[in-house]
């Protein structure tokens, strides 16, 4: 679902015209990169889509046209790009200020925990704080404090609303012997989510399933359901940056109030958890929505390292 999104500059006005760059008047990827920065500042760009700021977002821009890990940036930020790198720079670098589209769409990548991930505009833009969390908070030796005495142990997680995969891979490396249902009622999505999953050959793990939530699962009972469903509210929707225009609506829209979804999620999940099994749900700024609608149901809440109480846990005992 939609993260908070970071604007630059002023929004809706047209893009600055680009200025011409003599040959070699831009000459290493550190140069790229803080070209590429000023002329989305200038233009007023939206980061909302797994980079920050546009500082970030220049650095994944030039990196994936260089087929570089992002992670690699430092290592070979003074090195020279030749003729035909700095042009193929610069086009992504006017496409992004021209089309407004998220970065990710540009070049059919994202990163999440460090993986990549194919994306493109059948799917929202990955970006869960979810991911963080089952790197942070399962296991026994968790520092954080674990919701799993032994990831081990978890047999079967359900991945509601997919989308492109993405958390239903990450958890099937966190539960190494669990079988992954993921379900999402985009058709659409799942062929994304297929693609992604033959990449990491969990074909024999991950099942996919079209559907409306738990619906096409049956009676199926799972020790952990992982969901990062539509949770913009109206006023929310009406506000869209124009780069999450770009993604599909389906996958922000949670009614009125943004919880639509989750209140479903909640009302459905007990019959779909183990007796040992627990509910990770994220849903941005619902928080205060959320508990006046359920004051008797203890939510604990989950921070991650940008987020404060945007993901909910709860037990199967206590739903």
């Amino acid at each position: 679902m939609a993260r908070r999104a970071k604007a630059v500059g002023k929004r809706g006005r047209a893009a600055p015209k680009s200025p011409r760059i003599a040959a070699g008047e831009l000459r290493t990827l550190l140069d790229f990169v803080r070209y590429a920065a000023s002329r989305f500042i200038e233009a007023g760009l939206v980061f909302a889509h797994g980079t920050a700021d546009p500082v970030a977002e220049a650095a994944f821009l030039v990196c994936e046209t260089l087929h570089l890990h992002p992670d690699r940036f430092e290592t070979f930020a003074g090195a020279r790009v030749t003729a035909d790198e700095a042009k193929r720079i610069l086009d992504l670098i006017e496409r992004r200020v021209t089309t407004r589209k998220p970065a990710a769409y540009l070049v059919n990548k994202i990163y999440m925990r460090g993986l990549p991930f194919y994306v493109d505009e059948r799917v929202i833009v990955p970006r869960s704080f979810i991911g963080e969390l089952l790197d942070s908070h399962f296991g026994g030796e968790s520092e954080a404090g674990a919701l799993v005495d032994d990831p081990a142990d978890v047999a079967s997680v359900l991945d509601l609303c997919t989308g492109s995969g993405c958390l239903a891979i990450l958890a099937a490396r966190a539960f190494p012997h669990a079988q992954i249902d993921a379900v999402d009622i985009s058709g659409d999505a799942l062929d994304v989510a297929a693609r992604n999953i033959a990449e990491y050959g969990l074909g024999e793990r991950v099942t996919l399933h079209r559907g409306d939530l738990f619906k096409p699962i049956g009676g199926n009972r799972y020790d952990l359901i992982i969901t990062n469903p539509p949770y913009v509210d109206a006023e929310g929707m009406a506000a869209l940056p124009r780069e999450c225009r770009a993604e599909p609506n389906l996958a922000f829209d949670g009614g009125a109030d943004g919880l639509d979804i989750v209140r479903r999620i909640l009302k459905e999940a007990p019959r779909h958890l183990t007796p040992r099994g627990g509910l990770l749900c994220e849903t941005g700024r619902g928080r205060e929505r959320l508990e006046a609608a359920f004051p008797q149901t203890p939510l604990l809440w989950l921070d991650t390292e940008e987020s404060d109480g945007e993901v909910f846990w709860i037990t199967a005992a206590d739903l």
